[in-house]
């Protein structure tokens, strides 16, 4: 091991962060903001994680942009409203909807008034993009494995004061050198719980054929959850449709995700209260596979942070901090992500 791969003796700590998700850009902000030395790896070519971003093309050839990911945001923290207003008042984030249809294979059943949910005009990636601004990011980077080197926790061999995982359960188990230290394999076993996939279908038409809808939650279908027309979403009125399948339509698919398009194009008809032979032909569909799209049951625990040689290893994202209404949001991948740095700048200071 060089002088520069090991960790700082007497001076500031050094945490190496995984993943560029909100959770894990949150970590990284709270302890630079600290005064520590992070490096924040990831694998992508941009920082987003799960907040997925494509394009499809329109009829007048301009480029689209589609959330694939999470839907929308809500705001209730404090910390994340003020981060809200910010994107607010830049252009980057809005209000978009507090109020969702409710669908079913039968068609459109009514309304639900829910909490207030935001949009991002650029995608919500591009909220990630903002927070990350500042961070030593190295992106295309594929951690191996998590184990120990020289008596501390260590990224492939190269050791840190702490490691933070930002990823979902799963994907973070599976790094983990179980038989390098009792906290890597302590750490596996809270990660075992099962997460559930999700494939996304986007579509373009040359105009919409659908009743006016911002978003709908699907109950009674085996196919879809949930459908967005992401022209309101977005702001610009494209004729663009987000559907996001149930889990166990995703489970069967996950080799191939395309052999979704067909089937949940056929549905969508159904969904909405149009005939089937009325509908034309989308101009561009595609599909998107979240292999952990979210957990199946979330932790109580706001993050996981435990001793691993004479470091730490910590977790974070939208599978810890739980809310009363149990389900993932990115507000609680932010703020898993901030408290959790907030907890290693106080263990390591």
């Amino acid at each position: 091991m060089s002088p520069a791969d090991a960790p700082a003796a007497g001076g500031s700590p050094r945490v190496d962060v995984v993943g560029t998700g909100i959770s894990g850009v949150a970590c990284a902000q709270a302890l630079v903001g600290a005064g520590f030395d992070v490096r924040v790896l990831d694998r992508g070519r941009r920082p987003g994680g799960r907040l997925g971003l494509r394009r499809v093309e329109l009829a007048d050839g301009s480029q689209h942009l589609v959330d694939t990911g999470a839907a929308y945001f809500t705001v209730s923290d404090p910390d994340f409203a003020a981060l809200a207003a910010g994107w607010s008042t830049d252009g980057l984030a809005h209000p978009w909807t507090d109020t969702f249809s409710l669908l079913g294979p039968d068609g459109p059943r009514g309304t639900k008034a829910g909490p207030q949910r935001w949009s991002a005009p650029g995608g919500l990636r591009s909220l990630v993009e903002r927070l990350a601004a500042g961070l030593e990011v190295t992106s295309g980077h594929a951690v191996r494995s998590v184990g120990v080197a020289d008596g501390m926790p260590a990224l492939d061999g190269r050791p840190a004061d702490a490691v933070v995982l930002a990823m979902p359960d799963p994907q973070a188990g599976r790094l983990l050198d179980v038989e390098a230290s009792p906290g890597l394999a302590s750490a596996r076993r809270v990660l075992s719980r099962p997460w559930d996939a999700v494939i996304t279908v986007y579509a373009a038409w040359d105009e919409a054929w659908w009743p006016a809808l911002d978003a709908g939650f699907v109950a009674d279908d085996d196919l879809v959850s949930l459908l967005a027309d992401d022209g309101s979403r977005r702001g610009d009125g494209a004729p663009v449709l987000v559907a996001h399948t149930t889990a166990d339509a995703a489970r069967g698919a996950l080799g191939d995700p395309d052999s979704l398009v067909r089937p949940v194009l056929e549905r969508l008809p159904h969904l909405l209260g149009a005939a089937p032979g009325d509908v034309p032909e989308p101009r561009a569909a595609a599909a998107h596979r979240w292999s952990f799209a979210s957990p199946s049951q979330v932790h109580d625990a706001p993050h996981l942070l435990t001793a691993v040689a004479g470091g730490l290893l910590g977790v974070c994202g939208d599978a810890w901090a739980a809310t009363s209404s149990g389900r993932p949001r990115v507000e609680q991948a932010w703020r898993s992500g901030r408290d959790l740095g907030r907890e290693l700048a106080e263990r390591l200071a």
